[in-house]
């Protein structure tokens, strides 16, 4: 499998113009997470090093297709001397695929506070996927094998009460990054769409539903590695109508939170006994 550094390289075409690179994949749609960390490199391209990105909002606007390049059109909405504020759109055929809002912030000194971390089990207390066979063959190990991802059983975790659906997992990039922090963020920007959606599935067992990513907002709250473990408490408030939201809490090691996510996303009741829904695919489907 291609390693992330590769997957976040963009071609320059033209100034505010970028491609995105192709690599071999068992889905049948691009994964929404590589359209949406792709098109945050371009971004990030445009901006003067100064300014950081706090955070982003895309929506996924057709599926992608893995075996053709990505282009992203850059615009430069906003050039302040605290704020900057890009739009990226992702085409392929000449057509959107994905739009993104991203802001970039310089950082000043202001309140602090944040959540406190779920009590969970260390990620080292429980089993790599790469040793558990029956883990090791499904579908969504073997496409990110790079990825180092271990569901929190339910027994060794508190779930807060009243919320309809919870569920936490630890993750890592499994190889060591270089120590750029763009790098990171836009790592977290591809993982960040990873067992999200699954969350919304975990009072209704193994129904079959055809999955995708509609819309997906991030900020970046504070410093972290993406090779280093994070915890994704994730939740979803609602389903309905052949959609569903979830939210997700991610916080490093010692239990501080560096980012948040939003995600709304299509879960429809398979049309037919036979129709088998395309895991993590990108965009509306008809």
């Amino acid at each position: 499998m291609a390693g992330i550094e590769e997957i976040l390289e963009l071609e320059r075409l033209e100034r505010d113009i970028y491609r995105g690179s192709v690599h071999p994949t068992m889905l049948q749609r691009t994964f929404g997470g590589q359209v949406a960390g792709q098109a945050l490199v371009s971004a990030v391209r445009t901006v003067d090093e100064r300014f950081a990105v706090h955070s982003l909002h895309g929506y996924f606007l057709r599926p992608g297709n893995p075996g053709i390049p990505a282009v992203f059109l850059v615009d430069r909405v906003r050039d302040g001397r605290s704020f900057a504020t890009r739009r990226v759109t992702g085409v392929q055929d000449g057509e959107a695929i994905f739009t993104m809002s991203a802001s970039f912030h310089v950082g000043d000194a202001g309140i602090e506070h944040q959540d406190r971390m779920p009590a969970v089990p260390p990620a080292d207390a429980l089993p790599d996927a790469r040793d558990v066979p029956e883990l090791s063959q499904l579908p969504m190990y073997q496409e990110w094998k790079n990825w180092d991802l271990r569901k929190v059983p339910d027994e060794d975790t508190v779930k807060l009460p009243g919320l309809a659906a919870q569920q936490r997992v630890w993750i890592r990039y499994r190889d060591r990054l270089p120590d750029d922090p763009v790098l990171h963020i836009c790592t977290l920007a591809y993982l960040s769409d990873m067992t999200l959606l699954g969350a919304s599935k975990v009072p209704h067992g193994d129904i079959e539903t055809q999955t995708a990513s509609l819309d997906h907002a991030m900020w970046f709250l504070r410093p972290f590695r993406a090779d280093e473990w994070l915890l994704y408490d994730q939740t979803s408030p609602s389903a309905g109508f052949g959609r569903a939201l979830t939210q997700g809490r991610m916080f490093d090691a010692d239990g501080n939170m560096v980012a948040a996510v939003v995600q709304e996303g299509l879960q429809r009741l398979a049309r037919d006994p036979g129709e088998r829904p395309a895991p993590e695919q990108t965009g509306p489907s008809a």
